[in-house]
């Protein structure tokens, strides 16, 4: 319950491993940096996945697999890729009791093997546009992890899509971090900044990334989502071509684009507070929980009132808890369904059956409403409606607030301070100013501040006249700075 979770303010990082456990979203593994996640983490990853896939399948793509192990000498072909991956890399080197002739990888990413088979898939133009997405696991061997934020496995989606053209394959790119924006937005509730990513910050092997940055609660980024285009660098590494328009050998344009479960993460860390989870109701495994409150001589007619306001909230599509355990007092009950997260709690009590009302409990502001429970279904279709916008619209509000304009380093430095472990009294935010396009200021920011450009986001890149906030030579772009996961 909520005496478990360190306050915000206290303790942000604490704050959000206790809600993590506390409402049962996922556990330690015994394998270091590795996580299990519990059936109520894993329903928000379903839900989440579901409607992704839905989007994706929208767009005209389909999904397929490819296997996990990789053969070494795939990453080395394209040296920019490997030399990224390198550090993170997972080897199999024996398997069966023998010493494998060549050591496998375990997928870190699939642009190697995805292309080594694309290549027996494209021939000629009239193979292309391939479409394709995969739902797998991949393993990166990170140094420190975090419960969805960074893991060692983790879950997601990876988009490897071929192309006849360049500017197919810019607007592919273009068009699914869209789809990741609105996604973000409509049923994460993250608003988030759609931009391009600088040199220093770009996936190994890309021509160009973009990406989507939320921020949370310390007022640190979140990297929501990335979309590669990858321009003719894989094809090269693996000699991926196809007999274009007018006859000619031609190499295949790329892309690739994906999500994890650092989004639960990112879930958790805009939208809970000191009392547990809170989750938009679009995620929710239940969107409603039914509480009866009864006495042992009136237990009876009760739990049969309340079930008939669960059965009804169900008929009309709702998902629906139904807490009838008498072993547990109502404000334990209470305390425990605010840890969960779940959106709205309806409480049916024998006064309330006697007046055939319920009432309704928001999780996101605490509001009470006194509900006929004739009209419970709709209220709840209101009230859920109502949280969804609520959720993105205080999100919003909360990265307007901590956002600043800086001119120059000074006011860089005087911005983002020294780190904090609190949320409240954390500085920075995210900074926007002017940059020359340089790695050595960028640089010198990382290593002065820990602080990145997340991106240059693309609706603020008209009329850029000035001079770099960083080192004062010529601007080129408008970016984002801050701190980041």
């Amino acid at each position: 319950m909520a005496e478990k979770i360190t306050p915000r303010n206290v303790d942000y990082s604490q704050w959000y491993i206790d809600i993590v456990l506390n409402a049962k979203l996922a556990d330690y593994s015994p394998v270091k940096g590795c996580m299990v996640i519990r059936p109520r983490g894993y329903a928000i990853w379903e839900r989440l996945r579901d409607e992704l896939d839905r989007r994706f399948k929208d767009t005209g793509h389909q999904n397929c697999y490819f296997p996990m192990l990789i053969p070494e000498s795939f990453l080395k072909k394209e040296a920019e890729h490997v030399e990224g991956f390198s550090p993170e890399l997972a080897v199999v080197t024996h398997a069966g009791g023998d010493k494998l002739d060549e050591p496998l990888v375990l997928r870190p990413t699939s642009e190697t093997i995805i292309w080594n088979t694309y290549k027996n898939w494209i021939q000629s133009w009239r193979d292309l546009p391939l479409l394709y997405n995969q739902w797998a696991n991949v393993v990166r061997w990170e140094k420190r992890t975090r419960l969805f934020l960074r893991t060692t496995e983790f879950l997601w989606q990876e988009g490897h899509t071929a192309h006849e053209t360049r500017q197919e394959a810019v607007e592919e790119t273009e068009r699914m971090l869209e789809v990741y924006r609105k996604f973000a937005e409509e049923v994460l509730c993250l608003p988030v900044i759609a931009g391009k990513k600088s040199e220093a910050e770009k996936f190994a092997g890309a021509v160009d990334t973009y990406s989507i940055e939320a921020m949370m609660q310390d007022k640190k980024a979140l990297q929501a989502g990335t979309s590669h285009f990858l321009g003719q660098n894989f094809a090269k590494a693996f000699d991926v071509q196809f007999q274009n328009r007018d006859g000619n050998l031609d190499y295949v344009w790329a892309t690739s684009w994906g999500v994890s479960t650092r989004l639960v993460g990112g879930v958790i860390m805009t939208h809970s507070d000191d009392k547990g989870l809170v989750v938009p109701p679009l995620l929710a495994q239940d969107e409603l929980v039914v509480i009866p409150i009864f006495k042992s001589d009136n237990k009876a007619e009760v739990l049969a009132y309340a079930k008939g306001v669960a059965d009804a909230l169900k008929a009309d599509g709702r998902r629906v808890a139904f807490d009838d355990d008498d072993s547990s007092s109502p404000g334990w009950k209470f305390a425990e369904w605010e840890m969960r997260g779940v959106p709205v709690r309806v409480e049916a009590g024998p006064k309330d059956a006697a007046a055939g009302n319920v009432v309704m409990v928001r999780r996101d502001t605490g509001e009470k409403l006194v509900v006929k429970a004739a009209e419970a279904p709709a209220k709840a279709r209101e009230l859920l409606a109502a949280i969804q916008k609520n959720l993105l619209d205080r999100a919003r509000a909360f990265r307007d607030a901590n956002t600043r304009a800086v001119a120059d380093y000074q006011a860089i430095l005087d911005f983002f301070g020294k780190e904090t472990a609190g949320a409240d009294d954390s500085p920075g935010g995210f900074a926007e100013g002017l940059w020359c396009g340089g790695r050595d200021c960028e640089a010198k920011l990382k290593a002065d501040l820990k602080v990145t450009i997340r991106n240059m986001p693309f609706d603020r890149q008209k009329d850029i006249n000035g001079t770099c906030c960083l080192c004062g030579a010529p601007a080129k772009h408008r970016a984002i700075f801050a701190r980041s996961y």
